[in-house]
């Protein structure tokens, strides 16, 4: 998943349960998230949701009137109302008083939501990395009064940026922010049971409810860009996921028939646009197939990756927003992972855990970058790796039970 959730955001777990029976769930209309409060806490991916609200609403640019965010309420038109406006500030503020709700950062460590901040002119909300190495970045801004709301490309290592050189801005993060730390969780096959704890260590659950049926897969992801991750089900009986917005019961947010028997179910950010869709992974022929949208259709993304005997996974590696692939081998314990969802050779590979662990995908120390952790079923155990290296584990707790699937997400709504 995206950091944005973040992941960024957005983490998952795929693992194929098989051999029970299959019942329906039930389907309801698509119901939207809960927002977050006017200068309450907020997540990334909404952050960047709200901003692409004004792109998508082509709003111009202005410093004396105001236009509403998604919710109605109303902010000044300009480059610092923007941000305002994306961080769901109380007011619209100022470059000059943007410091005074936010706390200074290294442009070098600039999440999804962040601000880059020239108190004397000019501020821009940063998106995503494109290629950090490089300095490349995705941005949101005001510009000025001769284009609307819109999306750009800048460089750290260039002279300028948005018109103003590069050194005169200063990296400001919202102090509103939630870390974008991951939870861990777990689902009971047997009763179909969600187990979620808000942080990855042990201790008792948060959240305890029912989504699911007999013989499906459980899934989360940020499947609407806002607030916390909600959960899903994948029914390999009929090659449907069923999604929901929220980590909590009711109905399902969207339905969507994908794929083919044997499929394996495989949810990411795969278009950088901060929330997670879905897609699937077939063993027969190694191949991915991924849908930008949440919705029934062609492939956006067809190539071959993995091997026989191997898992998907889906993690935000670099940071960049955006999340790659990769590939768990539960015999060899060997992790394959590649930073972007295309053909390629791996980015990362390492042996983490022992054989016949679980992989779960997490960012579980909040630093915008998915690492692939292990449950253990015959001791209960999480060992959490916060880098993608073969090393000693940076935790590890006992949570869970026998029999249980392991999830990852961020849950605090």
């Amino acid at each position: 998943m995206s950091a944005l959730r973040t992941r960024v955001a957005r983490t998952t777990t795929f693992l194929l349960a098989a051999g029970l029976t299959v019942s329906a769930l039930a389907v309801t209309a698509p119901t939207a998230q809960a927002a977050s409060s006017v200068g309450g806490t907020i997540s990334r991916a909404e952050m960047l949701s709200r901003a692409q609200n004004w792109v998508d609403e082509k709003v111009p640019y202005s410093q004396s009137s105001y236009y509403p965010d998604p919710q109605g309420r109303n902010y000044r038109m300009d480059c610092s109302g923007y941000v305002s406006m994306a961080w769901h500030a109380d007011s619209s503020y100022t470059t000059w008083t943007l410091p005074s709700i936010s706390t200074e950062v290294s442009k070098t460590s600039l999440l999804p939501g962040d601000a880059l901040n020239y108190t004397e002119q000019h501020v821009i909300l940063f998106g995503n990395w494109i290629d950090k190495s490089a300095g490349t970045f995705k941005y949101f801004a005001e510009q000025n009064s001769s284009v609307l709301t819109d999306t750009y490309t800048g460089n750290l290592n260039s002279s300028s940026l948005a018109g103003w050189p590069t050194s005169v801005y200063q990296g400001l993060r919202y102090d509103k922010v939630t870390s974008g730390q991951d939870g861990i969780g777990m689902w009971d096959p047997s009763n179909h049971y969600f187990h979620l704890r808000n942080t990855p260590n042990a201790g008792g659950n948060d959240r305890d409810f029912v989504f699911g049926a007999d013989g499906m897969t459980p899934l989360t992801g940020n499947w609407d860009g806002q607030g916390a991750d909600g959960v899903g089900m994948w029914n390999p009986a009929n090659h449907t996921f069923y999604l929901r917005n929220s980590p909590n019961a009711g109905g399902n947010s969207y339905e969507v028939s994908f794929g083919s028997a044997g499929d394996i179910p495989v949810v990411g950010d795969w278009d950088g646009n901060g929330t997670d869709t879905i897609g699937v992974w077939r063993p027969s022929n190694h191949t991915f197939y991924l849908r930008n949208s949440n919705t029934a259709g062609a492939a956006e993304k067809t190539f071959v990756y993995g091997g026989d005997g191997m898992a998907p996974l889906a993690g935000d590696w670099d940071g960049n927003g955006t999340d790659g692939i990769g590939m768990y081998n539960s015999a060899t314990h060997m992790v394959y992972l590649r930073n972007t969802a295309n053909a390629g050779g791996n980015t990362y590979e390492f042996g983490y855990g022992s054989a016949g662990d679980q992989a779960v995908v997490g960012d579980f120390d909040g630093d915008g970058k998915d690492t692939v952790a292990v449950w253990r079923e015959s001791n209960h155990r999480f060992y959490i790796n916060n880098q993608n290296t073969n090393n000693v584990a940076d935790s590890d707790f006992v949570f869970g039970a026998d029999g249980m699937i392991p999830v990852a997400g961020d849950w605090e709504e």
